[in-house]
């Protein structure tokens, strides 16, 4: 599975589920030279502004990276320059009501995404999901996306592992879809230590 089939479920999704929203691939962000850019940023309004900047991981990110550190530098450093450049504001809401921000690190549910995340579950786990940017509410979730055969009808998901159910825990495994390509992978992963 590439990228930019995870990037076409997220698009559609966004498109379909939420009437008015704006979707960007590939957004730059330049900070003093601090440069990036999200694989997929997303605006919507319901009713108030809510952006989510995602960075998506398939196979062939997985297998060339050095390991988890490298994937976790990539994903803070759009959470900590993206709003600080002059093209991407955001703005205190008085009646915000829930995070104006996700950071969303989202993995394509395949067997070496599986792999690669169970190796590193420590890591993963350990990405706090509560943050501010500006003062305005914001949170992070590493996860694995679901079902990518919905995404057009505006159905994506995402199972996180960052948070309160660990990677490896009997509630996660009970949260997996059944049938869905996550599970299939997750059975047909080597994730013995």
């Amino acid at each position: 599975m590439r990228e930019d089939e995870l990037a076409t479920a997220v698009v559609e999704h966004f498109e379909t589920a939420f009437e008015d929203s704006e979707v960007r691939l590939e957004e730059p962000y330049d900070h003093y030279g601090n440069r990036g850019s999200v694989d997929v940023y997303a605006r919507t309004r319901d009713p108030e502004r809510v952006d989510y900047l995602v960075e998506l991981k398939a196979d062939p990110a997985v297998r060339i990276a050095s390991g988890a550190n490298e994937i976790l530098r990539q994903y803070r450093r759009m959470e900590r320059y993206f709003y600080k450049d002059d093209e991407h504001v955001i703005r205190r809401k008085l009646a915000r009501d829930g995070p104006g921000v996700h950071f969303l690190l989202l993995f394509a549910p395949t067997v070496a995404c599986v792999e690669h995340v169970g190796e590193h579950r420590k890591l993963y786990e350990s990405v706090t999901t509560d943050t501010s940017v500006n003062g305005i509410p914001a949170v992070r979730k590493v996860a694995f996306l679901t079902n990518l055969d919905r995404a057009n009808d505006g159905k994506l998901g995402f199972l996180s592992v960052n948070g309160d159910v660990p990677f490896d825990s009997v509630l996660f495994h009970q949260s997996i879809p059944s049938g869905s390509q996550l599970q299939a992978a997750m059975n047909d992963a080597d994730l013995s230590e």
